[in-house]
């Protein structure tokens, strides 16, 4: 069996660490591990291409796959990250939202309108809490050019009102400023994609939607723990060596016993 040199691209997690250090390698497949920021790694597959295997936004993948019929990519049954995405939803004091319905006629901010933590939070509030996100005034804090949305094609659903966040303001900002009511997600990590830095943790005037009670709630009620993240390897390289995928899925099995453990202990 010959042996590849792949590049792999990983956010870091528990899960991916021992990939990333080199304490978990696939079998037969030498690769160049990179840690990335999500937003940024998504960003950078979609628009360049850059890595044979990566972690990829769900929501993307499908997009594309809608888009174009067959993607570069092969998606594996490997989820690095799974969340409750609407517990994220933050809110500002003062804009009169105590409950879900309470966001029918706001303005609210995202990072990206189509990125998969945001498209969760949407179905949840839309289905769970019935919240018409047709009335909301919608504020998107990446451009096109720095946005998965830009990568895949990406145009608002019909009714829904969205502008993007001027470059001299960000979703942070605007929430302390009282220009907007709520985000669905705020994210603060150095990357090449999101731009808010002001932390939030802690303000008096910004505060979580929803109770921690709410994830094992939607749990008990649906028996799901949502999809956000998945892995993908480069099409051309599993339809020349099919055995890759087997490999880089064992490799993640065995990361996973890695990570685990200290919870069995």
């Amino acid at each position: 069996m010959a042996r590849l040199e792949l590049s792999a691209g990983l956010t870091v997690s528990e899960l991916t660490a021992p990939l990333l250090d080199g304490t978990v390698v696939p079998d037969g497949i030498s690769w160049q591990t990179t840690g990335v920021h999500a937003s940024e790694l998504f960003w950078r597959q979609l628009k360049f291409s850059e890595f044979d295997v990566s972690e990829m936004s769900m929501s993307s993948l499908m997009i594309e796959q809608a888009r174009t019929g067959t993607t570069e990519w092969v998606a594996l049954p490997i989820f690095t990250t799974r969340m409750f995405s609407h517990l994220m939803i933050k809110v500002r004091n003062g804009a009169g939202i105590e409950k879900p319905s309470d966001l029918n006629g706001k303005r609210v901010g995202v990072p990206e309108y189509q990125q998969t933590s945001a498209v969760w939070s949407r179905g949840i509030l839309q289905h769970e809490f019935g919240v018409d996100l047709t009335s909301i005034e919608w504020f998107m804090e990446r451009p096109p050019e720095k946005s998965h949305g830009g990568a895949t094609g990406f145009t608002p659903p019909p009714g829904i009102r969205l502008q993007y966040i001027p470059p001299t303001s960000d979703i942070g900002q605007m929430l302390l400023d009282g220009t907007l009511d709520a985000t669905l997600l705020y994210l603060t990590d150095r990357n090449l994609v999101d731009r808010s830095r002001t932390e939030l943790g802690g303000n008096p005037d910004v505060r979580p939607l929803f109770p921690t009670s709410e994830g094992p709630r939607f749990f008990k009620k649906t028996g799901v723990i949502p999809i956000n993240h998945g892995l993908v390897v480069r099409r051309r390289i599993y339809e020349e060596h099919p055995w890759v995928v087997l490999n880089i899925y064992n490799a993640f099995m065995r990361a996973k016993e890695i990570a685990w453990a200290p919870l069995r202990s």
